[in-house]
Parts: structure tokens; C-alpha cells; sequence
């Protein structure tokens, strides 16, 4: 195996695939490999509890993932790579603004996740693993899930529902706002602002069932009687797992 000298600063394509052949199995759909020394403490927070709260319709849809929790991932500064620009793994902190939290590329059949956990918290890294889980489910999405989620939005937008569960949804639902006359038109606009509300929403759902966590309020948070809404359709989509709650009305039973 590499040493971490050989390994750093390398794409994430890279990095991969040099740690193809370590990965470590961790159930029929997860694999792991820890580029920084993980104690059985360490495997159990970052990777068995996490992993074990995923609803079995999550894990189907992402079918086989390996997840690489590497020190820090860093964004390219103005290198590109097949015209896009990347992230590299790093064993040096990047500056603030060039660290990225999760990346991802795929080869063959199996996607790999590479997920930064150097000097970061439990509770910020669940939040990251699931947002990446949340796109990977979103991305492979049957028509009939997709179409459920985006019915109810469409519900919102056509009620004048205010806010959004995350920053990037809310901003992309604001461009729609502004730009578009007939909000619930299917457009590359509205099919933008969906799928990243799909995936905060998703996120938050998923993060729910492992942890025990708060909504932050204000201002652009959507309002709770409609946050639930979308919760329900996600419990619906995507059942938890035997012995998780969703609600807290669930934890008396």
C-alpha cells in the first residue's frame, strides 16, 4: 500500500484507485478503507452507526459503494481535469476556503465516496455522510419517487409556501421565483431547484433516523406543517429501518 506521502495530493480519481484493492467490506453494499488510523470506537461512529440507520430502500438504490474517509479533500485552484475542475485528497489542512467535505466518481458498477474527517466533529461528518448518501439515492431516483417529491413541491409553489430546508435550495428556489411566470412548468429551472430540495430534504431525513438533531429556525427555514409533509413522503418512500423512528411521537411505541 502507498504511503500517505505517495498519496497526497492526488485527485480523488487517483486516490481511488490506488486504494482499490485495500477496501475493507462492511455489509453486501458497503466498503470502507481509512486513509488516517480508525480505533473500533472511530469504525463504529463514522461508519457502523451511520451506515445501520440507512433505510433498506437507500441502500438498495445506491447499490455497491466504497467510502474512503481520507484527512481533507481540497478543491482544485483553477487545475482541471476532462474539463471539470476536481477535488484533491490532502494530509496537509487546506486553507478554509479551498477544503471540500465529501466528493465522489464512480468505476464500473461501484460508487467510491471519499469523505473528509480530519479535525471535524461526529455530528458534522453524519451530516456530510448522509448529504452524500441523499445525492446518491436522488441520482438514481425511479420516476416514481421523483414525481411524488416533485408533486408536492409543486403543491408548495403553487400555495406561495415560503422557505427551504437548506441554503442551496433556497437559493435555487428563489432564481425560480424570480425567472420563471409558471413556477410548476417542468424546466431545467425547476428540475434544478427539485432535485437539490430533494436532496436536502432527504438528508435531513436520513440524519434524523441516526441522530437525535434540531431544525435550525428562521427566516427562510420552510414552515414546519409543510417540512413534515415531506418528511411523511420520505417515511413513505423510504422506510426506516426496523427499530429507528422517524417522528417523536414514534419513540413512545
Amino acid at each position: 500500500m502507498s504511503t500517505p506521502a505517495d498519496l497526497d495530493k492526488l485527485s480523488v480519481e487517483e486516490f481511488s484507485e490506488r486504494c482499490s484493492a485495500a477496501m475493507i467490506p462492511l455489509s453486501n453494499t458497503f466498503s470502507y478503507f481509512p486513509a488516517i488510523p480508525l480505533n473500533e470506537e472511530d469504525v463504529k461512529d463514522y461508519l457502523e452507526d451511520p451506515v445501520a440507520a440507512l433505510p433498506p430502500a437507500i441502500s438498495a438504490a445506491v447499490r455497491g459503494v466504497s467510502i474512503l474517509l481520507v484527512p481533507y479533500l481540497e478543491k482544485a485552484n483553477g487545475r482541471e481535469k476532462n474539463g471539470e475542475p476536481g477535488e484533491f485528497v490532502s494530509f496537509e489542512r487546506p486553507p478554509e476556503h479551498r477544503q471540500a467535505w465529501f466528493s465522489r466518481t464512480v468505476s464500473g458498477d461501484r460508487t467510491r465516496v471519499l469523505l473528509a474527517i480530519k479535525d471535524r466533529e461526529v455530528a458534522d461528518y453524519h451530516y456530510q455522510f448522509y448529504r452524500a448518501m441523499a445525492t446518491l439515492a436522488v441520482d438514481n431516483a425511479g420516476d416514481d419517487s421523483l414525481n411524488q417529491y416533485f408533486s408536492l413541491l409543486r403543491e408548495e409553489l403553487s400555495n406561495e409556501i415560503h422557505g427551504e430546508v437548506d441554503e442551496q435550495g433556497w437559493r435555487l428556489k428563489q432564481a425560480l421565483l424570480r425567472r420563471q411566470t409558471n413556477v410548476r412548468r417542468e424546466t431545467k429551472l425547476f428540475r434544478e431547484y427539485a432535485r437539490h430540495s430533494f436532496i436536502d430534504t432527504l438528508t435531513l431525513y436520513l440524519h434524523g433516523i441516526c441522530c437525535d438533531i434540531d431544525v435550525e429556525t428562521g427566516p427562510r427555514q420552510l414552515p414546519s406543517r409543510h417540512l413534515r409533509r415531506r418528511l411523511e413522503l420520505l417515511a413513505n418512500l423510504y422506510p426506516p429501518p426496523e427499530g429507528y423512528a422517524v417522528f417523536p411521537e414514534e419513540l413512545s411505541r
